[in-house]
């Protein structure tokens, strides 16, 4: 149900984008993604938790740009107070654990990362387990599995990997299932990357905008104290390893708009608008 109501909100998006200036009507919309108006009311807000009307108020320039005055003052809060690189996610404590190249070497063959493809609210996503916690989360279009295992196989060469989707599967389930909003306290989730310690400062600096938030790639390079290297902090952002978790999508223009993503410039702005409506309620 997950990745076929995404594609279906997916699709309607695009549509309206593409059709901004003559202004379609709901109505419109739900005949283009092949649904009634009432179904596709339901599907939406069943998805969004919001009408679809309220949810493209989350996605125009003016909406953006006020959510980057709001969010600077939060993303300065953190940093002033000294917060470590981690974060929550529901009641999941995200902590970053940076493999360095001595360990990686040292481990070869015997690093077994385990992998699986899984529907979620945002589309498939292909998610990779080492013992020590999640090396990878990426989301994939229907039927290209084996190109992202093979460029999954690239970034950690000397590893064994194997499918096993009970276990990648467990951990969707903690991520994106019903519990995941519960407020039941549900522990800690690692994660494992590799990277130039560039990229793991900038990393951990993404980790600490919280949902519902954006900040411009500026702000960002600034506050983790790379102010003057803001195309390579761009760069980094678009090397990030873990999709969703580390928030490269909370990264925004200055402009309002919200740019390119490593994972479909449609689907960022899905997601933002998806936290955004959870975070202002219906």
């Amino acid at each position: 149900m997950w990745t076929r109501d995404y594609h279906r909100i997916e699709q309607a998006i695009r549509f309206i984008e593409d059709n901004v200036r003559r202004q379609p009507s709901l109505a419109d919309v739900a005949r283009y993604v092949g649904m009634s108006e009432f179904h596709f009311q339901r599907v939406f807000s069943r998805w969004a938790g919001v009408s679809p009307k309220k949810f493209l108020q989350f996605l125009t320039a003016d909406y953006a740009r006020r959510l980057l005055q709001e969010s600077r003052s939060v993303l300065d809060v953190a940093y002033d107070l000294g917060l470590s690189g981690s974060a929550r996610l529901h009641d999941l404590t995200v902590t970053l654990y940076a493999m360095t190249p001595g360990e990686i070497k040292a481990q070869g063959a015997a690093l077994t990362i385990r992998y699986g493809v899984h529907p979620t609210p945002f589309g498939e996503c292909l998610l990779a387990l080492t013992p020590r916690g999640i090396c990878g989360l990426r989301f994939i279009e229907p039927g290209a599995m084996r190109e992202h295992a093979d460029d999954l196989k690239d970034a950690w060469p000397d590893s064994r990997l194997v499918q096993d989707q009970t276990a990648t599967g467990a951990m969707v389930q903690r991520l994106f299932g019903p519990a995941s909003r519960s407020t039941e306290s549900k522990g800690a989730c690692p994660l494992v990357v590799r990277g130039t310690p560039f990229q793991i400062k900038v990393w951990e600096a993404l980790l600490r905008i919280p949902s519902g938030h954006v900040v411009s790639y500026q702000h960002l390079a600034r506050r983790a104290g790379l102010a003057g290297s803001t195309r390579a902090v761009g760069t980094a952002v678009g090397k990030n390893p873990v999709a969703y978790l580390i928030p490269c999508h909370r990264i925004i223009r200055s402009t309002g708009a919200f740019g390119e993503y490593r994972w479909g410039s449609l689907r960022k702005k899905v997601l933002l608008g998806w936290e955004a409506a959870h975070k202002e309620g219906p």
